[in-house]
């Protein structure tokens, strides 16, 4: 029997960390060839996990559930299962971001742009290391049907959010800016993919959706306030309007020699960078 069969779990987690590790993507080849991402977090949520309906009426109608997706490319399947992972931005350029306080720093946008690029990868790689052993898998993120949405209750939103599915699958729970507070931080971009494989779910240790942040819970920090240049956050949470609008007015990607240079700021410089503090 194929060792993917009997421990798909570990065979996945195994496949996504050997790609990380090895990929010459993984890499910031226009600066200094350093590392884009450290290892990442991998987790598993069962696509019948009650937060997925949840999240239509969290987000919006518009945000599919597991199924709902799977059965865009397949209609032979039980069960579906979400693989998710965390990627943690190298030490090297979240310092290179917390010095700054109102442009990226040049390795912070290089990784914004060329991680996500190699994000996109590694999303492809988890779909052809499914479909190789004979199941179906799609990736929200890389598909047709993806789209941005207005919700009344959340502002932008889209069709499938990742950093949701993170927290479904017990890695995260969210900050007061809206990013996701995981056992390595805040600092990270996050990917899923969606297969008709039945994968065991991992642990989901917290109870409330803002457990790991120290003003949610606490009333202390609020350091991201202070650290967003745009005043999109606030003791309110986050304007993600504001917030897009301030990265469209100031921030010039051409100038980093980038397509997509992102801000970051309140990822970098606050105690939830790299841990949950």
């Amino acid at each position: 029997m194929d060792k993917f069969d009997i421990n798909p779990e570990k065979k996945i987690i195994d496949k996504i960390k050997y790609y990380v590790r090895e990929s010459r993507d993984n890499r910031l080849f226009n600066l200094d060839n350093d590392i884009i991402f450290e290892e990442p977090l991998v987790g598993f949520a069962a696509g019948k996990d009650k937060l997925f309906a949840e999240y239509k009426n969290i987000i919006g109608d518009f945000h599919l559930t597991p199924a709902e997706w799977l059965g865009k490319i397949t209609q032979k399947f039980s069960e579906s299962s979400v693989i998710v992972w965390v990627l943690p931005i190298s030490e090297k350029t979240i310092n290179s971001n917390k010095a700054k306080n109102r442009y990226p720093s040049k390795r912070w946008a290089h990784t914004r742009n060329y991680g996500e690029k190699f994000n996109n990868s590694l999303r492809e790689y988890v779909v052809s290391l499914l479909e190789d052993k004979g199941y179906s898998a799609i990736a929200p993120m890389l598909s047709e049907d993806f789209s941005w949405e207005e919700s009344s209750e959340t502002g932008i939103a889209s069709s499938w959010s990742e950093r949701h599915a993170v927290y479904a699958a017990g890695l995260g729970t969210f900050g007061l800016c809206d990013g996701l507070i995981t056992p390595q931080g805040k600092a990270m971009r996050c990917g899923s993919v969606i297969t008709n494989l039945e994968l065991k779910s991992s642990a989901r240790e917290y109870e409330v959706h803002d457990q790991y942040c120290l003003f949610a819970q606490q009333g202390t920090c609020g350091r991201c306030i202070a650290r967003c240049p745009g005043g999109a956050i606030t003791e309110d949470g986050h304007n993600k309007r504001k917030c897009l609008e301030y990265q469209q007015r100031i921030i010039d990607p051409s100038r980093y020699g980038v397509e997509v240079a992102g801000c970051g700021l309140c990822q970098a410089g606050v105690p939830c960078e790299s841990q949950i503090p």
